[in-house]
């Protein structure tokens, strides 16, 4: 999806993502849509386990076992359509096994309790309005210039979760994500109080050596996700509830385990609350709401430089040559990049 970044349009939390690592490497990917690297062979095992959970959500079961093979039977039918190479008949039922293997341990760590929370709303909304894949939910941000007409410019930023869950007094937004490598060590945080905090600010810091793209690009993603999930809350009805965010991996095999004399595959599967860890305690106190002001007045900053149609890093060059120029693919037409890999005596 292309970024056109112009005031009015909208943005994406991938964008946001890939500017923070690198202007220049956001303006080759979304404003010149140039696509790099090979097929996403993990994101479309992905995308038929993700579809297989929507659709077992959607058909209602809360029962664990019902749930898990109302999955299981969507997936086999996925999988029989999906046309991956694989080197041998048995590398593709492995792959398979551990994607069955995947769906058995987020149906036991939290299908079933999502499920029955999805139950609970049938009375206030549709089904598809709370299960996708990729349901969209966005949020506006005002820029601080004002146009010619005396307006203020807004921008609104696309975001995504599979489906919408009640918990008790919470609606809770849920998204598939292939590991949780790129939060860091925000995965390990439950306090936006502290270094989470710090990190956080020094990361815009062009005095600071700290470069944190993933865990603040979460950070941001879950300000968008939240101000979604609360428009959602409000058009129907449930402005009483507070808002969540998860995400769970779903190709995260750091807790795969391979039995070969039974021909058994399990897995573990860990779930990812951001909202704590983004909750701004004060402001929570303030206004009720789970919100940042610190995260919330950074993302329009972000959004007005990205808005204003300059990718050169600038300052941030050292740290960005450092972190994100090693493994970015676009070094080859970058002139950033290249200035620092060719000089000329004399």
């Amino acid at each position: 999806m292309t970024d056109t970044a112009t005031r009015g349009d909208s943005l994406t939390v991938d964008g946001l993502r890939t500017y923070l690592h690198c202007p220049r490497r956001y303006e080759f990917a979304h404003r010149h849509d140039l696509e790099m690297g090979d097929d996403d062979t993990v994101g479309d095992r992905i995308a038929l386990l993700r579809a297989a959970i929507c659709d077992a959500l959607r058909h209602g079961e809360t029962d664990p076992d019902a749930l898990e093979q109302v999955a299981r039977d969507r997936l086999a039918t996925r999988w029989d359509e999906y046309d991956e190479r694989f080197h041998s008949v048995a590398q593709r039922r492995h792959e398979r096994r551990v994607l069955e293997a995947t769906l058995a341990a987020y149906v036991t760590k939290v299908g079933t309790d999502h499920a029955a929370g999805i139950s609970q709303l049938d009375a206030t909304a549709a089904r598809d309005e709370l299960i996708g894949p990729e349901l969209a939910l966005s949020r506006t941000v005002s820029l601080p210039e004002l146009n010619a007409a005396g307006d203020a410019d807004a921008v609104t930023i696309d975001a995504t979760v599979d489906y919408v869950s009640g918990d008790g007094s919470s609606l809770v937004g849920v998204r598939f994500v292939p590991t949780l490598a790129s939060l860091g060590w925000l995965r390990y945080r439950s306090d936006w109080e502290g270094d989470v905090a710090d990190r956080f600010t020094d990361h815009f810091d062009d005095e600071s050596d700290v470069f944190e793209p993933g865990p603040v690009g979460a950070l941001l993603e879950t300000a968008v996700v939240l101000d979604g999930l609360r428009g959602l809350r409000d058009r129907l009805g449930l402005e009483d509830r507070t808002c969540r965010y998860l995400q769970i991996p779903l190709a995260d095999r750091s807790g795969l385990t391979v039995n070969w004399v039974r021909d058994a595959v399990e897995t573990g599967l860990e779930v990812a609350d951001l909202t704590e860890v983004y909750v701004d305690h004060h402001t929570f106190g303030m206004t009720h709401e789970h919100r940042n002001e610190t995260v919330d007045s950074r993302l329009a900053a972000v959004v007005a430089d990205l808005c204003s149609g300059s990718f050169d890093p600038a300052d941030s060059w050292d740290r960005i040559a450092e972190h994100a120029c090693p493994d970015c693919e676009y070094t080859v037409c970058c002139q950033d990049h290249i200035a620092t890999e060719v000089s000329f005596d004399g």
